[in-house]
């Protein structure tokens, strides 16, 4: 059994006992249970059941295992050829690292 949910403006398949790494959720304690409700699509197996646009009744329990983890630095380096003009930006991306407990159909 899979489901597609959206997390803060983000679109994820998940399944149950499964880790995801979602954009960082403002005021989350670890052990704290999230329920996200904007479920698109369920898969149970034999019976698909999609949402126009969400799925009523439907939500995703998780529970946040880190609250806080930077991302993978990124360099951002721009430059204008013979104009002496550099410019370097560098950006860490915050997530939280949340598990899926369960699946409400």
């Amino acid at each position: 059994m899979y489901a597609i949910v959206v997390i803060n403006g983000q679109q994820f398949k998940v399944e149950e006992g499964r880790k995801l790494f979602v954009h960082h959720i403002q005021n989350a304690e670890p052990g704290q249970t999230v329920e996200f409700d904007k479920v698109l699509l369920i898969d149970n197996g034999n019976a698909v059941t999609v949402g126009t646009p969400v799925v009523d009744g439907a939500k995703v329990v998780c529970e946040v295992n880190t609250p806080l983890v930077k991302g993978d630095k990124v360099i951002v380096f721009k430059m204008k050829r013979r104009k002496d003009s550099r410019k370097k930006n560098g950006h860490r991306q915050q997530f939280t690292e949340v598990t899926v407990k369960q699946i409400v159909a």
